[in-house]
Formats: C-alpha cells, sequence, structure tokens
C-alpha cells in the first residue's frame, strides 16, 4: 500500500514540540502509512498562508494563529478556512526565570522588577496579561524591558541589565544550568490551555482525512512514548538532529521537566475548557476582537486517534 505523503510544516524550533520530532524520528509516522516532509517555515504568518496557498498540507502551532485568523475574516466578512486538530502542548511551556532565588514567587512579585517578556510570538505576553488580570494586577504596572528576543533577553539577565525573563525552553535550562538564574514560576501551573496543536484547512481535514486521523494516533503513539520512556532515551534520539547544540544531559533534564509539569498530555483530545481559556486570554489581551467559537476553530473528531483501518 502506498505511503500518504504529507508536507508537514514546523512552525518555529521549540523543545516543547519535542512529540512531533519524535514521531518523526522513531518512525511513527511511517507506521501510520505517512510519508511526512518535515519543513520549517519561514515564519509564523507564513505558516497559516502556507496551508490556504497550498504549499504545506498541514502544521503544528498554536490555535492562537487559528483563533487570529478566523477574527481577522470576519472583520472582513469572510470566513476563515482554517482549524485545528489534536492537542499535542497542552499546557504553558514558557518559565519565568530571575537572577536571585524566588521560591514563594507570587505575581505581584513582578511589579518593580525590570522583566523581559517574550515577544517572539504573541502567546506569552497575553496569557500572563490574563494571569496578572485575575490577579488583580494592572499589567501596565510592570516595568518592562524594551521589546526583545527570548535569547537576548537572557543574555541582558546574564549583564545585570533586566531582573527576570519570561521565556521557553532551552533558554530557561541554560541560564539555571549556568548559574545565571533560578526558576520563578512555570506558567504550566495554570492547567490545560491549548497550546499546540495541529492545524490545516477544512478542505483538506475533509479531502484527507484518513491522513489527518493517521497524524493524530502517530501523535499519540509519541506522547505515550514521551510518558512511558526515560527522558534520557527521548533526548538521545531527539537532540541530536534537532539540538545538536544542547547536551543530552540538559535536553533531557528538559523533557523531564516539561513532562512532570504535564505539559505533554497524554490524550490527543482537544477538550472546550482548554480552547476557552485560550480564547479568553486572546480576547482579554486584545489580540482577537471577537467570539471564536469551539465548533468554528475545532475539528473535535479528527482530535481523537481512532482504530487504524
Amino acid at each position: 500500500m502506498a505511503s500518504e505523503k504529507i508536507v508537514l510544516y514546523e512552525n518555529l524550533r521549540a523543545c516543547s514540540y519535542t512529540p512531533f520530532y519524535l514521531a518523526q524520528l522513531a518512525g511513527l509516522f511511517e507506521a501510520e502509512g505517512l510519508e511526512v516532509d518535515l519543513r520549517l517555515s519561514p515564519s509564523p504568518p507564513e505558516t497559516a498562508q502556507g496551508l490556504i496557498e497550498r504549499r504545506a498540507n498541514v502544521s503544528f502551532g498554536g490555535p492562537m494563529r487559528v483563533a487570529m485568523h478566523h477574527d481577522a475574516a470576519r472583520a472582513r466578512g469572510e470566513t476563515s478556512p482554517l482549524v485545528c486538530f489534536a492537542q499535542v502542548v497542552a499546557r504553558d511551556p514558557f518559565i519565568l526565570v530571575g537572577r536571585e532565588p524566588n521560591p514563594q514567587f507570587r505575581f505581584e512579585d513582578l511589579v518593580g522588577p525590570r522583566i523581559g517578556v517574550a515577544t517572539d510570538v504573541p502567546t506569552p505576553w497575553l496569557t500572563l496579561h490574563d494571569d496578572l488580570d485575575r490577579a488583580g494586577i494592572d499589567p501596565a504596572a510592570l516595568t518592562r524591558a524594551p521589546d526583545a528576543s527570548m535569547a537576548e533577553n537572557a543574555e541582558a539577565l546574564k549583564r545585570g541589565e533586566i531582573d527576570v525573563v519570561q521565556l521557553f525552553e532551552p533558554h530557561a535550562e541554560r541560564l539555571v544550568s549556568g548559574g545565571h538564574g533560578h526558576v520563578w514560576h512555570r506558567f504550566s501551573v495554570r492547567g490545560d490551555i491549548a497550546f499546540t496543536t495541529f492545524y490545516t484547512t477544512r478542505r483538506f481535514a475533509a479531502e484527507r482525512r484518513s491522513a489527518c486521523r493517521a497524524l493524530t494516533r502517530a501523535i499519540a503513539a509519541a506522547l505515550q512514548r514521551i510518558h512511558e520512556t526515560k527522558p534520557e532515551e527521548t533526548a538521545a534520539l531527539v537532540g541530536p538532529a534537532f539540538f545538536p547544540d544542547l547536551p543530552p544531559e540538559s535536553f533531557a533534564r528538559i523533557v523531564a521537566g516539561y513532562r512532570e509539569a504535564r505539559v505533554w498530555p497524554r490524550s490527543t483530545a482537544l477538550p472546550p475548557a482548554a480552547y476557552a481559556r485560550l480564547k479568553a486570554a486572546l480576547l482579554a489581551g486584545g489580540l482577537i476582537a471577537r467570539d471564536v467559537p469551539y465548533e468554528d476553530a475545532v475539528d473535535a473528531p479528527l482530535s481523537e486517534p481512532g482504530p487504524a483501518p
């Protein structure tokens, strides 16, 4: 039986995307009859546009992008063709790292210190904004450093130019293991927030439904493997191909930390409550101006692995 070919866009390189990399390297896509051509997208906006213009078939990335696309389409009186399926990163993988220890962190502690906010993508600031609102803190009260990349903020923390940074892995691990910082807070404690899924066009989801279901089954197998094998094994397989500059022991600690924080779910089901929490943050932060219902943005049946044909 011939393999089904899929061009899969990688939104950006991140340790939280390890389940996708594991599925590629461990032959889990092939086991489901897929020939996956994994390509790094030139930019996050191109990820969605590339799907619409058929330069790629499916992408992995935040449902935030799908909600933004629906919101913009509605402003023009149109309907967005994009849809999400299969939750792969269930919780926020971003971390607050400070120059000084703060084991009893509260959000009030962010008022005063100079903070480097993650601006590489919109979601981290919007979800932090929502956390602050819920804690009764005006986000405008924060002393934000000038916008910079996570890598630049990490270097600024080392130089003592800022006091706390919001970033994801491997930046946090490098700061902590290098003796330059201390973990203040893991945003994963917020709970499930539909951080990363597959997404595609409704047309592709309809015409190539068996391929989409195969992607879900493959990623479900990857999630199971991550939870059932030692972090060192996952790091040894994924690290050399996707994070060659990261020492194996560092990557193993990252995998263990994300697994313990339940960043990676045990099920690919995408619950309405998780999507609603993300949508609330996007609305509160002003990234979207209109409600984007779950039924419009999510193909729930495709989020369940289902039996192989």
